[in-house]
C-alpha cells in the first residue's frame, strides 16, 4: 500500500481531525472519502457536459414515455 502526504497548517489539521471524528471516521478514510467524492464530481460534470452537447432538444411526455414502455 502506497502512503501520500499531505502538509496542512495547523488549524487546517485540527478542522480534519475534528470532522473526521464526527464522521466517525479515520483520518485516513476520511481524506479517501473527500477525494474519490471530488473525482467522482468531476466525472459526472464532464459526462453532463458531453450530454448537454449531444442534446438535440427532443423532449417526451410523461404520457409518451408511459406508453413506450407499455405501463
Amino acid at each position: 500500500m502506497t502512503t501520500l502526504t499531505m502538509r496542512v497548517d495547523d488549524v487546517d489539521a485540527s478542522v480534519v481531525r475534528k470532522y473526521a471524528k464526527f464522521e466517525g471516521k479515520t483520518i485516513s478514510d476520511f481524506i479517501r472519502d473527500a477525494v474519490f467524492e471530488k473525482i467522482e464530481d468531476q466525472e459526472d460534470l464532464a459526462a453532463l457536459r458531453a450530454a448537454v452537447a449531444e442534446d438535440d432538444g427532443e423532449r417526451y411526455s410523461q404520457a409518451q414515455v408511459l406508453a413506450e414502455l407499455g405501463l
